[in-house]
């Protein structure tokens, strides 16, 4: 007979499970360590390892596009074996080793006459800590998401405003580390910028581990005695963590080769094939899954979700400049008063700190008299004020005067406003719209195509940020009036662009939202989510625990 088994939502603090509060401290220190060290990244490579633009950014982008289609395998092994619980500890101790792999720097590279003198060890190094990281945050990063909505039962009112609180300790830990480890790094040396983001990751674990009893079953493994079967001779669980250690060689040999060897198929490196494959993969998987096993209703909803998936791949590449070209431009071709270049990237958490209410309040003012645009609607509005935003900084190019004068901050400042309110308007949105559109059964591989289509958006803002840079790495542009010219051509283009698929989402948006099909109800989904329910109820999922 099934016994009763300890609940986290017995605790509250605030109104909400403790274990809210565990989860939020803890993924605000690894947005801490991410942030901080993606604050100064594109820097480090230009500055330190003194690597061409294009080269910089096309190593940036494959370490980001790593980032995201890590979660897809981690995600994976966590469903299948690990649980979200002993994923997001394994994933916090991977991320520890990877940022303090970070701080040893080494001495900075050199040019001797004509030849480029780096330091081999340290470069290395260097991309096995980026390995570590990447493969850290794929077994972190979807699954805390995860453990916040099993503290809330379904149906829940505090679900919403539980998620909200978890939203703002991701974007508190992006702005204290963009403004902390970014002047660190540039005032007093890469190591120290680095090292603090180790120090925030590192907290981020501890808490983790010390606020467990908050948790109560949360994120526990789905069926524990197999996870600890032997499998010649170690454990599954065993085996997943060499697993682990496997993704991160995997990681470390991609992104080596990718600085290696550069283009293998056209404008793509051996990290850009591989995700080009992997794509084909999943959304083959998606259509065949959709034409085989849903109904017309499902079919439909699929089909939409598929097609807003690959509108976000446009906003997400030219969103993500912001880390890679968008900095090299601000060091410098901006006017920057002394403040560091990397200390501009918290512009972003700054506006979603101070705007994320008002879109909220917004969305549900305008829902309450029938006029909330719909989710392609807002599709549309956050590829368009994308697509705006980087106009707004080209007309600001232009008008800065001679072609040698520094460009003014608050152009800098009204672009990343612009793309903020477009990341208000699309991502939560987006991920709000694959649990909406999926059929419960296939969810978490719906999840695992929106972060793939993100790690192949990373992957083409890589591609995209090459195409603005110098020919040689460092601190200035060579020739700044060829640099302006180039960046106002590159960035012209991809602003039309983003403009004109904007306004064909928009157009279409009728089409999608009848898709959509808002007023049907999924009675299996339902069925689904009860039979999930009564599995975590009974305490034979979980032997042992009343000890």
């Amino acid at each position: 007979m099934a016994t009763s088994v300890p609940n986290a939502n017995s605790e509250t603090f605030l109104g909400h499970p403790k274990g809210l509060f565990i989860l939020f401290a803890t993924e605000m220190w690894e947005r801490f360590s991410y942030y901080g060290m993606r604050a100064l990244l594109i820097f480090y490579l230009t500055k330190h390892f003194l690597f061409r633009d294009g080269e910089a950014s096309l190593i940036y982008g494959a370490y980001t596009a790593l980032v995201y289609l890590m979660p897809v395998l981690g995600g994976i092994l966590s469903d299948k074996y690990l649980g979200p619980r002993k994923a997001v500890t394994y994933g916090a101790l991977l991320l520890v080793l990877g940022h303090f792999g970070m701080a040893f720097e080494g001495p900075p590279s050199i040019i001797d006459g004509e030849v480029l003198v780096r330091s081999g060890f340290h470069l290395q190094t260097f991309f096995l800590s980026l390995a570590f990281i990447a493969t850290g945050v794929g077994f972190l990063k979807a699954n805390i998401s995860t453990m916040v909505g099993g503290l809330y039962k379904q149906g829940d009112a505090r679900r919403d405003g539980g998620f909200t609180i978890f939203y703002m300790g991701i974007n508190m830990g992006a702005l204290v580390s963009s403004l902390l480890c970014g002047w660190l790094g540039e005032t007093y040396g890469w190591s120290y910028g680095f090292g603090a983001a180790g120090v925030g990751m590192l907290l981020g674990l501890a808490t983790f581990s010390m606020g467990r009893k908050h948790l109560g079953f949360t994120g526990e493994p789905r069926d524990p005695r197999r996870l600890a079967e032997k499998v010649m001779g170690l454990s599954r669980e065993i085996w997943v963590y060499l697993a682990g250690f496997g993704l991160v060689g995997l990681s470390f040999i991609l992104l080596r080769m990718d600085q290696i060897v550069g283009s293998v198929w056209g404008e793509f490196t051996p990290v850009g094939v591989i995700l080009l494959l992997f794509s084909f993969v999943m959304i083959g998987s998606v259509i065949i899954y959709a034409l085989k096993k849903c109904d017309p209703v499902e079919r439909d909803r699929l089909f939409v979700a598929a097609a807003l998936i690959f509108f976000s791949v446009v906003f997400f590449a030219l969103f993500e400049q912001a880390g890679s070209s968008l900095s090299l431009f601000t060091d410098r071709a901006v006017d920057r008063a002394g403040i560091p270049a990397s200390m501009f990237q918290s512009l972003n958490p700054i506006f979603i700190i101070l705007l994320g209410p008002v879109f909220g309040w917004v969305w549900v003012t305008l829902g309450k008299r029938g006029l909330e645009p719909s989710t392609p609607v807002k599709f549309s509005m956050g590829i368009l004020l994308v697509g705006i935003g980087f106009l707004a900084l080209v007309a600001g190019i232009k008008f800065s005067g001679s072609s040698t004068a520094l460009v003014g901050a608050y152009w800098i400042v009204l672009l990343y406003l612009l793309h903020t309110m477009g990341e208000l308007c699309l991502s939560p949105v987006g991920l709000s719209m694959i649990t909406k559109l999926s059929p419960a059964r296939i969810v978490g591989m719906m999840m695992g195509v929106w972060f793939l289509a993100t790690s192949f958006a990373n992957y083409i803002a890589g591609l995209i940020a090459s195409m603005t840079g110098s020919v040689d790495g460092g601190s200035v542009f060579e020739n700044m009036e060829l640099a302006k010219a180039n960046y106002v051509e590159v960035y012209s283009k991809v602003g039309f662009l983003a403009c004109g698929i904007g306004v064909f989402v928009l157009l279409v948006s009728p089409l999608l939202r009848k898709g959509m099909h808002e007023g049907a109800t999924m009675v299996f989904e339902k069925d689904v989510v009860e039979e999930l329910e009564e599995e975590l109820e009974s305490a034979d999922r979980f032997p042992g625990k009343q000890n």
